[in-house]
């Protein structure tokens, strides 16, 4: 008898240790390793080993030593983005480096780090004390912009199954799959406001669901004019190791209809894409490296490419005059705007914009001035091109993207860890802000009118009466009316909502195109159907699935995360204000008259 009471008491406590060290793989040596990798999913990898279906997590004691190791093309930052409040050695923030990095964490509970150039990009520690029962989240935690929230709150929740499809490509949306949306949660016990123990995964299906039955994307039943193409950025194919395609869809038939790859090139992460006057080159940005090449819109066929700075992000060129401008999202250095001669062919020249890290700026319609968000400063950059003169804005944390008024009249800035927008007066450099979150309660949850978190890409309708603005967190789309800068309806769309961008509808009118880094559905907006100046009536037209067909042209074979990772979006032809006045004749003839001068 007492054999077998030792025998299963011996197969009870290895059974405990397998599930410890399945768990916390670190604890033993008192040290983690995230590799700072180019691949998505885990951009930081723990070297141990997935932990709860994440590529990204680990689970350690206090006093642990964490090692962030770079084996990136490109330059990043570690940050702290959460932390137990009042933890030791927090915050923590490496600014921008290709070096590596370490961090001892003594406080238990949840910590969050992540790039400030490359916000989706995270990594989690858990620092648990073995003699509490659960693992440690804490009994509230600080984010970085200086909120805190307890553990057991919304907010908190949200955030943590953010992280979780993030980094698990296997719980991304994948909408030319039959089969239902299933979202991994690790199976664990932990430990959260008030000493209270809950299963994580309980919580998080309790409270948002699983095994959803997504809707096969239905084609909008009004054509669009021209193409959309995407940066499909987190997309494998066989000829290359890095990430990426640019993806064209026919916006008469909505079909997808070429991707390319560049496997010679070895496209890495394209993020961001713009036209040339004629419409004939695509300029995309390579934001985990430091190139911008450009393509042939038609062929599909290499052109060229420009060595332009670290991490760059998104392209635009000046209306007037057809140069380009490139955001030198990774620099360390106020210069961090790239100027190039038209279609790429001459000179480059650096631009002062007096901060550092902007990410997606704009160019007013009169090609006069550049606008900046910059993305370390909590600040814009409003730069004269003709005399270089700079004005600095305060904006909200962590400022991504421009929004231009085509009149020139005032900007938006979307702060992407406030989930706020700052409005800017051009004239008088006046600010005032629109809160997102200001119907949402970030304890209960409870939502009572639209919302948006972690807003990103904002533009500006071409004819100035509203905004579209993408929102990453709660995986939304905001209308926003201009003329009183309130947000009117709220639409769905897909984890890690990112990208927004005009193009013409055939008859009239135009249509937002959205793009989802956790999905690959390219949503169409019909955000006014009557053509009243209403958003009241705001409504998704359709969606397409960003997968290749038999129909696709190809110059590689897609080997994983199909269609994944839409990111920067561009509508062929450009119908902004300013830009769609200089179309040659055999685009501008496919326009309506409204549509060849959006302003009264």
């Amino acid at each position: 008898m007492k054999t077998i009471i030792r025998n299963v008491l011996q197969a009870s406590l290895a059974v405990v240790l397998l599930a410890l060290l399945a768990w916390s793989p670190v604890f033993a040596s008192r040290r983690a390793e995230f590799d700072i990798t180019d691949d998505p999913g885990r951009w930081f990898e723990n070297v141990a080993g997935p932990v709860g279906g994440s590529e990204s997590l680990a689970v350690v004691t206090p006093g642990t030593e964490i090692d962030f190791d770079h084996r990136s093309e490109t330059a990043h930052t570690v940050t702290a983005l959460i932390w137990p409040t009042g933890a030791r050695n927090m915050p923590f923030d490496t600014g921008i480096t290709k070096g590596s990095h370490r961090v001892v964490l003594r406080t238990p509970g949840l910590y969050v780090f992540f790039c400030e150039i490359h916000p989706f990009m995270f990594a989690a520690v858990i620092v648990d004390n073995p003699r509490t029962e659960g693992l440690d989240l804490g009994e509230t935690i600080t984010l970085i912009n200086g909120i805190t929230v307890p553990t057991s709150s919304d907010l908190a929740t949200r955030l943590l199954r953010s992280f979780f499809i993030a980094t698990n490509t296997a719980n991304w949306q994948d909408y030319s799959s039959e089969d239902a949306w299933h979202v991994t949660y690790p199976d664990v016990d932990v430990r959260i406001t008030g000493g209270l123990v809950v299963n994580l995964r309980a919580v998080l299906e309790a409270r948002y669901g699983n095994d959803f039955i997504l809707e096969r994307p239905v084609k909008p039943e009004t054509p669009g004019l021209g193409e959309v193409w995407v940066n499909t950025q987190f997309e494998l194919t066989a000829g290359k190791d890095k990430p990426g395609t640019a993806t064209a869809v026919d916006a008469a038939t909505w079909e997808v209809t070429r991707k390319v790859a560049l496997p010679d090139r070895e496209l890495n992460n394209p993020h961001n894409m713009w036209t040339d006057r004629d419409q004939e080159l695509i300029f995309v940005t390579e934001w985990f490296d430091s190139r911008l090449t450009v393509f042939d819109r038609e062929t599909g066929e290499f052109v060229d490419k420009f060595s332009v700075g670290e991490s760059p992000a998104h392209v635009i060129t000046r209306p007037d005059t057809d140069e380009l401008f490139v955001s030198i999202n990774g620099a360390d250095r106020d210069d961090s705007v790239m100027r190039l001669a038209p279609r790429a062919e001459g000179g480059k020249e650096r631009i002062d914009i007096g901060e550092q890290a902007p990410h997606g700026h704009w160019i007013t319609s009169d090609g006069s001035r550049l606008i900046t968000p910059n993305a370390l400063n909590e600040s814009s950059s409003v730069v004269d091109l003709d005399t270089g003169k700079i004005r600095i804005v305060p904006t909200g944390s962590h400022p991504l993207a421009i929004g231009v008024m085509p009149d020139g009249s005032k900007y938006y800035v979307s702060n992407f860890l406030d989930s706020t927008l700052t409005v800017v007066d051009l004239d008088t450099f006046d600010t005032s802000e629109i809160n997102l979150l200001a119907n949402y309660d970030p304890i209960t949850g409870q939502i009572n009118g639209p919302v948006g978190g972690l807003p990103i890409q904002t533009p500006v309708s071409p004819d100035g009466k509203f905004m579209v603005t993408a929102n990453t967190l709660t995986g939304n789309i905001l209308v926003i009316d201009t003329s009183t800068d309130t947000p009117v309806k709220m639409l769905p769309a897909d984890p890690g909502a990112h990208g927004v961008n005009f193009g013409a509808k055939q008859g009239g009118g135009y249509y937002a195109y959205v793009t989802n880094k956790f999905s690959n559905r390219l949503i169409v907006v019909d955000y006014d159907p009557n053509g009243d100046g209403n958003a009241a009536d705001a409504r998704i037209a359709g969606s397409i699935a960003l997968v290749t067909s038999s129909n696709t042209e190809t110059d590689d074979n897609v080997t994983g995360n199909a269609g994944m990772g839409g990111q920067g979006v561009l509508a062929i032809p450009l119908v902004y204000h300013g830009w769609v006045q200089n179309l040659p004749d055999s685009w501008a003839d496919q326009l309506t008259t409204g549509q060849r001068n959006p302003l009264p």
